[in-house]
């Protein structure tokens, strides 16, 4: 921290000019009111040292203040953006203070951040009070940053709104308060300014200015609010679609040989009044305006500004190198025709069915979801969110267009049956693209706008097909799997009063909106749909225990409790043309208060027998907001079906609270990444941990599986407990895939944990447990990796006919299937393998699988969706980013349960240590150690 203290009696007499403070000796004490009448006066933000300066009278005392800035989110993005004033602080002659401190570059002006985009300085005087509060950029008069809660925010700071000063700074100028108007102009530390604005008057508007001095090397161009005349080449233009503009570039520019860091050659051109009177390749003269729109520079020409140049132009030439990461380099390349020379990765296709918009990712692999890969708040999570915003890019459709409310009738850019767009694939760029900025993201945008109908002469890029038909095989003798069924309602809104609904472009009815308590199809038609996908899944799944979640709790609505699992079960045999499937009854007792949606388990009886009846949790203190567990023992059956007993294994299936809201201690949003709601979700694990040992006591049996959607990505709070409990993350130790993707990040929100009640945490002499007994498992990415648009919430909603009867966005999550017990086996567990095979045994399969973003996504806990756009109606259960404390979790924030290496690992070297022992005695024994103990 350092504060400046150079001295100016000349600026002290502007200020009292410009801000009407009484005059005061240099050598005079401050009045006792001084501080009040303090002010910001300058921020600078894009020189080599920022800083933020206060206006006071001379002689103030700001010992203790605190000044600081805040991201565009509202937020302190860190310790070292605050800095504390030390004792015998004070304001000098000159009236101003400047104070060296960090402030980010994420700004914005005009209507790109009327509603509160920009980062924001403030001052905080030595009692706590917020002295001002001002946005750099903004709308003046319009809406500022508000303040947002986290670890380095100052409480003076939240909900508060900043004012926006409307200003942003030139390169290596700073925006300043000048006779009450924040202006650019050259920086003036410890010195009021003068009063003559500091404008620099930038080129001749007669003469011709480069677009590289129009964009810079910053972020903003050095020439905001100034007219200028430039030349360059159409590289794309846009009639139609919104962009109303086009792209220029400076005549032979571009290709292999550009200097890394240079001014970008290329602008953007707002132009609707001439943007139809141009043409790719045309070479023009254009006189506009310059300014910054939602972060892109532009130039906005009106009707007169174009004139056709006739002197021939030397060709521009694309980019074609490996797409940078990161702000600073992609600066240089903004405007600019680009081919990117390697693949990207699909990270999102979320927005793929609304806005035309395709999220990639530079470098390997999807964008991980932080805690699914590392503990929340951890300088690694943090880390690794940092370089995921790095990573982004945006594939779009050159238009602006929302396709839940127009254009409808317009096929949808890269989507077809038969060509699918999913996250994981790989995108090559087969013609170039024009890097554009908008709404906070950097865009790839074709050269004009693209859409189903010509996709096949404008389309830029190809994507690698990754679908699988069927899972991976898992091995064993029987398998488990968990299924989210997206809001399966046989009850449907046609059949209720009060529905409201999510209708296709015709106007027809497809899904419950709100208004009654059903929340999955609105009739008939749309229910057979929905059906037939999760049929096709479920019995391509193909496994002997499959635990469903999202599935209506028939009692709701005056039936059976069981009627649509009853109807589901029915579908599936149908569809198999066999009686083929069986589901498990509910108990005799059952919660007197549950959610319209439960949790179930359906089985195919020539693989496994129910064990004794089914048990439900009853515990409303714990899930009085989430959907109480299901229990079933289960035994499998030999080949000649014959009930093998001794290999009895416990099932419970689970549903915790979604992460979109909470309430009460330890359940608001904190900040840290696991959302809303974690202190409920780590109460709901710590009771179902003792309700499963309930269970394995009741069943004599270790072999104990919680399967299901616990709505926690597997480095959180809630999974902790589970760690510690001795249960490890099935998919997370043999996998390197995922169940969700939220937000373009990947991470796992569906586990399934097996028991591993190892020698070195149960004591000496234990059998094989039940993690010891997985052959084998899978994440069958057919749902959270596919665009939505295939869903059947979704059908008829664009010209596009993509709906198809298969098991493709059969739901939003996807399926985890595991195998059990080896067919040679009997008991329980590989006998051959021992465990020194570490690569599938107790974590020594190390892969630091990251995940990605996805809470369930849409409205609260399990109901219909937060509508997309406006107008999106899937029903999915709810996500809300950020996070929560565990509130009062029995794992402890730096518990390092679960690990990084694998995701829920035991610590390598000591399963060395142990495999190196049982090699040591000898095979005979091993088999003796890994034998389960006989009931």
């Amino acid at each position: 921290m350092k504060v400046t203290t150079t001295l100016s009696s000349a600026a002290a007499i502007s200020l009292v000019a410009g801000l009407s403070l009484p005059l005061a000796a240099a050598t005079a004490a401050p009045a006792p009111d001084a501080a009040s009448d303090a002010l910001i006066s300058e921020i600078a933000y894009t020189l080599d040292s920022d800083f933020i300066e206060i206006a006071a009278e001379p002689g103030t005392d700001v010992s203790g203040w605190t000044f600081g800035s805040v991201t565009r989110g509202g937020s302190v993005q860190a310790q070292e953006y605050t800095t504390t004033l030390p004792a015998n602080s004070t304001v000098g002659d000159s009236g101003a203070l400047a104070v060296e401190v960090p402030i980010t570059n994420s700004v914005n002006s005009g209507s790109a951040a009327d509603g509160g985009y920009g980062a924001s300085a403030f001052a905080i005087d030595e009692t706590g009070t917020l002295i001002d509060f001002e946005q750099i950029g903004g709308v003046l008069g319009g809406k500022g940053v508000s303040g947002a809660k986290n670890t380095f925010t100052p409480a003076a700071v939240i909900g508060q709104e900043a004012t926006p000063t409307g200003a942003t700074a030139a390169s290596g100028q700073s925006i300043q308060l000048i006779d009450g108007t924040w202006k650019s102009a050259a920086p003036t530390p410890n010195a009021l300014p003068d009063g003559d604005g500091g404008d620099d008057p930038g080129p001749d508007p007669e003469g011709l200015t480069p677009i590289a001095d129009i964009q810079g090397t910053t972020d903003s161009s050095p020439l905001q609010g100034k007219t200028v005349t430039t030349r360059g080449v159409v590289t794309a233009a846009y009639p139609e679609g919104g962009l109303n503009g086009y792209y220029i570039q400076t005549p032979g520019t571009g290709g292999a040989d550009r200097a890394d860091g240079a001014a970008s050659d290329g602008i953007f051109v707002y132009s609707p009044d001439t943007v139809a009177d141009t043409n790719i390749d045309d070479h023009v003269e254009v006189t506009g305006t310059v300014s910054e729109h939602y972060g892109q520079t532009q130039i906005s020409v009106s009707a007169s500004g174009l004139k056709m140049v006739d002197e021939p132009a030397e060709a521009v030439k694309p980019v074609e190198d490996a797409f940078p990461a990161g702000d600073e380099k992609r600066e240089s390349l903004e405007g600019m025709l680009l081919q990117p020379s390697e693949s990207l990765t699909v990270a999102d296709n979320y927005n793929t069915n609304t806005y035309g918009e395709v999220v990639l990712a530079t470098g390997e692999g999807t964008l991980d979801q932080p805690t699914d890969v590392h503990r929340p708040g951890t300088p690694e999570a943090k880390a690794l969110d940092a370089e995921n915003l790095d990573r982004e890019v945006v594939l779009d459709d050159g238009a602006t267009v929302n396709f839940l409310k127009a254009d409808k009738d317009i096929p949808l850019p890269y989507l077809s049956k038969e060509d699918p767009v999913r996250v994981g694939a790989q995108a090559n760029f087969t013609s170039p693209v024009v890097l554009g900025f908008d709404h906070e993201k950097w865009r790839f945008q074709p050269t004009t706008r693209l859409t189903g109908d010509n996709a096949e002469a404008v389309q830029p890029t190809t994507f690698t097909d990754t679908r699988t038909d069927a899972p991976e095989a898992v091995g064993g003798q029987v398998s488990l799997a968990s299924f989210n069924v997206l809001n399966y309602f046989t009850t449907t809104g046609d059949q209720l009063d009060g529905c409201q609904y999510y209708d296709d472009r015709e106007g027809n009815h497809i899904t419950v909106r709100g208004g009654c308590d059903a929340r999955g199809a609105a009739n008939a038609e749309s229910l057979k749909r929905q059906e037939t996908k999760i049929v096709t899944a479920i019995n391509k799944l193909d496994a002997s225990v499959v635990s469903l979640m999202e599935i209506e709790n028939s009692a709701a609505f005056g039936k059976d409790r069981d009627d649509a699992l009853s109807t589901l079960v029915k579908r599936l045999n149908e569809a198999a043309g066999t009686q083929k499937w069986d589901f498990v009854d509910s108990p005799a007792a059952v919660p007197s208060n549950e959610d319209v949606i439960r949790t179930a388990l359906i089985y195919q009886p020539a693989e496994v027998a129910p064990q004794n009846e089914s048990t439900i949790l009853d515990d409303q203190d714990a899930f009085s907001n989430a959907r109480e567990p299901l229990s079933q023992a289960f035994a499998p059956k030999d080949g000649t079906g014959e009930i093998e007993k001794d290999k009895t294994f416990v099932t419970i299936s689970n549903h915790f609270k979604s992460k979109g809201s909470g309430s009460g201690p330890g359940n608001e949003d904190s900040g840290d990444g696991q959302g809303a709601s974690n202190a409920d979700r780590v109460k709901q694990a710590e009771a179902v941990v003792g309700f499963a040992g309930d269970q394995q006591e009741a069943t004599s049996s270790d072999l104990v599986y919680l399967l299901g959607d616990f709505n926690s990505y597997t480095q959180e709070d809630p999974m902790q407990v589970f760690y510690e409990a001795g249960y490890k993350d099935i998919a997370a130790e043999k996998t390197d895939e995922s169940t969700y993707v939220y937000g373009s990040r990947t991470g796992s929100l569906d586990h399934v944990l097996a028991l591993d009640a190892s020698d070195e945490a149960h004591g000496a002499g234990t059998d094989a447990t039940a993690f010891d007994s997985v052959t084998g498992a899978d994440v069958w990415n057919i749902n959270s990796v596919e665009s939505l648009a295939l869903e059947y919430s979704r059908f008829n909603y664009n010209v596009s006919d993509l709906f198809a009867p298969d098991q493709f966005r059969a739901s939003d999550h996807d399926p985890v299937i595991v195998g059990l017990f080896d067919a040679n086996s009997d008991g329980g567990a590989d006998d051959s393998a021992g465990t020194a095979d570490g690569a599938d045994q107790g974590g020594a399969d190390g892969s630091d699988h990251g995940g990605a973003d996805g809470a369930d996504q849409g409205g609260a806990d399990g109901g219909s969706s937060a509508a997309e756009g406006g107008a999106d109606g899937a029903n999915v259960d709810a996500e809300g980013s950020g996070s929560s404390t565990s509130g009062g979790s029995s794992a402890s924030a730096d518990s390092e349960a679960g690990g990084n290496l694998p995701r829920t690992g035991t610590d390598p070297t000591v399963m060395m240590a142990i495999a190196a022992g049982l090699v040591a005695v000898g095979a005979g024994i091993v088999l003796l150690v890994r034998r389960r103990r006989m009931n």
